[in-house]
């Protein structure tokens, strides 16, 4: 079932509906319990990532292999023929015939929509933009659940850049088929993109949006802090503007829950004090680790014959 629903690959969160979530959370937590198999034995994922990434393209790439398979492709555009002028179109076409998955990211929000439509093997958005980076909401739900259990119920605060970031868009429309209170941190001129607050409108889901943190930090579960992204900024004073709006210090601690949670999508830049790491609500570095076994079950669940 889901193989079929999902033929094309993985584009957007919006693909997914709260039983889609529970499945491949369940495949997620399984994987973790296998560390190597020949699942993917002789299938081959091609990695194309036109901008910089660490966590997401070796954590495919590592999944790809402790899954059996191989991978090939490239981690700039500028080792490729996209720098000859190549278009996007053929070069997903010619690398087709190399692999039986593409996992694609891109600079251009739309980049992996446009993809998956020449060429009839599954694309995975890894990353387009400002728009979306649905499989790591995916691994972020799962660190939510493995570490603090079922997310309905759950008052959860996300912070920092909310309209260029592309985490936080694919995290809000997935959390929108759970019960859950959302609180939506940034600075006013970084807020949330009006056609993400009208999808969880009409998904009739309980959020707020705010500035200060400090004001709810005690009745959050999970924190989910991003940076402000540089690179998405098209005037470099407002983002010098911006750049330190937000640090969390280690006595912010002192104001959360017991089982209170700290996320990051990563890299992080200025906005969490290194003295945060040794807490054990700090989670972040924990949150890598769970890429390895969901992304085992994405690529499972998309290749398996």
């Amino acid at each position: 079932m889901f193989k079929e629903k999902f033929s094309e690959g993985i584009i957007t969160a919006k693909q997914f509906d709260r039983e889609d979530i529970e499945y491949i959370l369940k495949k997620g937590n399984e994987m973790m319990k296998i560390k190597n198999s020949n699942l993917l034995h002789g299938k081959i994922l091609a990695t194309l990532f036109f901008e910089p990434s660490t966590r997401t393209r070796l954590s495919f790439e590592s999944a790809m292999y402790r899954l059996g398979g191989n991978v090939i492709g490239f981690h700039s555009g500028d080792v490729s023929s996209i720098k000859k002028g190549e278009t996007i179109a053929d070069t997903i076409r010619t690398v087709e015939n190399y692999s039986d998955c593409i996992v694609m990211r891109h600079s251009l929000e739309g980049a992996a929509r446009m993809a998956s439509k020449f060429t009839k093997i599954p694309i995975i958005n890894a990353g387009s933009g400002s728009g979306e980076h649905p499989t790591q909401a995916l691994l972020d739900l799962l660190t939510i659940t493995e570490e603090i259990g079922p997310l309905d119920g759950l008052n959860i605060g996300i912070m920092g850049d909310l309209k260029y970031g592309r985490t936080v868009h694919s995290l809000s429309i997935l959390l929108s088929n759970f019960d859950v209170n959302i609180y939506f941190i940034s600075p006013e001129s970084l807020r949330m993109r009006n056609r993400d607050i009208d999808f969880l409108q009409q998904h009739k889901i309980q959020y707020k949006e705010i500035t200060n943190y400090r004001k709810i930090l005690n009745i959050l579960d999970v924190l989910y802090m991003t940076r402000i992204q540089k690179e998405r900024f098209v005037d470099i004073e407002e983002y010098e503007k911006l750049k330190n709006f937000y640090i969390f210090r280690e006595d912010d601690l002192d104001d959360t829950k017991d089982n209170f949670k700290l996320l990051h999508p990563l890299p992080r830049v200025l906005e969490i004090s290194p003295e945060v790491d040794a807490s054990k609500k700090a989670i972040y570095f924990k949150q890598t680790f769970y890429g390895i076994p969901m992304r085992k079950a994405i690529l499972a669940e998309l290749m398996t014959d």
